[in-house]
């Protein structure tokens, strides 16, 4: 089968587009990675990929029909899964116009030119066909405490910009299925951490502020509970519900990890702490700081995988301890890329401000 990926050069699509081209199962004949290369965008993730004869990238934007339409045609693409969006909170809270361009009217886009490249299809190309989206815990609101985690029958109740963006996106997928037949898919997923993320995450900013000897900030008091997924594990989840997932049903992935913020910052110290001696001396942990909390900041997502397990028969391979050992040192190791990566974003941002 012919993919196309549409941000793939982030955090969790170059994962799963590795996965696709290098894993045991590699099931994709040719995978086709449409990235707009915003901030978050880095070709370099995909570096130990980018010579294969069955990869290949397109710069562009989900938004531009004409642009998709070609692409699907072109390569014969049997199935797409959607990985493009803006996704940072704290950005969609300074400016959450940019999520409704691309997490809504891209989606929408999308979708069409996926109808029409559908449509066109016959026979056993057309029955085999898929569009999966992948969409977010935050769509469901937030938790208190002693509330059950969050089931696919959980009503929408978003508390950012980010997550009313991603919810209308949803409801447009749920739509096309209805409405027109769409074969499509979708999957929630919990707070994604490993390989590859960018350095504004929660986890990797505290490993690389840890190392470089400055202030690990964590919002208010740190006790917001994040449910925290692997990367890895949540791309096995990905291409379980892509080869087998019942056609228009959503499907939660969580890591059946909880904890708060500031418990996994505190492992992280520790970890670094028998890895990488602090700079001042002591434990990384001094570093702590406590800052103003973020406006609106949703205090619990809680996972309930539940259906994926029962139906697919899928499981999270990694613990918390395990998955973040990997992580800190994937980050360690790779003190060059986290350097690229963040020196691009800040001149492209200079760039946007003097233009």
């Amino acid at each position: 089968m012919n993919i196309l990926v549409t941000g793939g050069c982030g955090f969790i699509g170059s994962n799963f587009i590795r996965r696709l081209l290098l894993g045991r199962a590699a099931p994709a004949s040719r995978v086709v990675n449409l990235d707009k290369l915003t901030y978050a965008g880095n070709p370099a993730n995909l570096a130990d990929v980018a010579s294969d004869s069955r990869y290949a990238f397109v710069h562009g934007d989900i938004g531009d029909e004409a642009l998709v339409g070609r692409i699907l045609s072109e390569h014969g693409i049997g199935a797409v899964v959607n990985f493009a969006a803006e996704s940072h909170v704290d950005r969609s809270i300074d400016s959450p116009e940019p999520f409704v361009q691309t997490n809504v009217l891209g989606t929408l886009r999308l979708l069409n030119a996926v109808r029409r490249h559908w449509t066109g299809m016959k026979g056993g190309a057309r029955d085999a066909f898929r569009f999966l989206h992948i969409s977010t815990d935050e769509v469901y609101g937030t938790l208190e405490p002693l509330d059950p985690p969050f089931t696919e029958e959980n009503a929408f109740a978003p508390n950012s910009p980010y997550a009313a963006s991603k919810a209308a996106s949803d409801h447009l997928v749920r739509s096309y299925r209805h409405t027109y037949g769409l074969p499509v898919l979708t999957t929630n997923c919990s707070n994604n951490y490993g390989p590859f993320q960018f350095p504004e995450k929660l986890l990797p900013l505290v490993i690389l502020n840890a190392l470089d000897g400055r202030p690990l900030p964590i919002y208010g008091d740190g006790r917001q509970v994040r449910d925290w997924l692997h990367v890895e594990d949540h791309c096995s989840a990905i291409a379980l519900v892509l080869d087998r997932g019942r056609l228009g049903e959503t499907y939660n992935v969580g890591g059946l990890n909880e904890m708060t913020n500031l418990e996994a910052v505190t492992l992280i110290c520790a970890l670094l702490d028998a890895r990488v001696p602090s700079r001042k001396g002591g434990s990384h942990a001094e570093l702590l700081e406590f800052v103003e909390d973020r406006p609106g900041h949703d205090r619990r997502y809680a996972i309930d995988c539940s259906k994926l397990q029962r139906e697919l028969g899928w499981r999270p391979l990694e613990s918390f301890k395990t998955g973040l050992e990997k992580t800190v040192d994937w980050y360690i190791a790779n003190r060059a890329w986290c350097g690229e990566v963040t020196a691009k974003r800040y001149a492209r941002e200079r760039l946007g401000r003097t233009a």
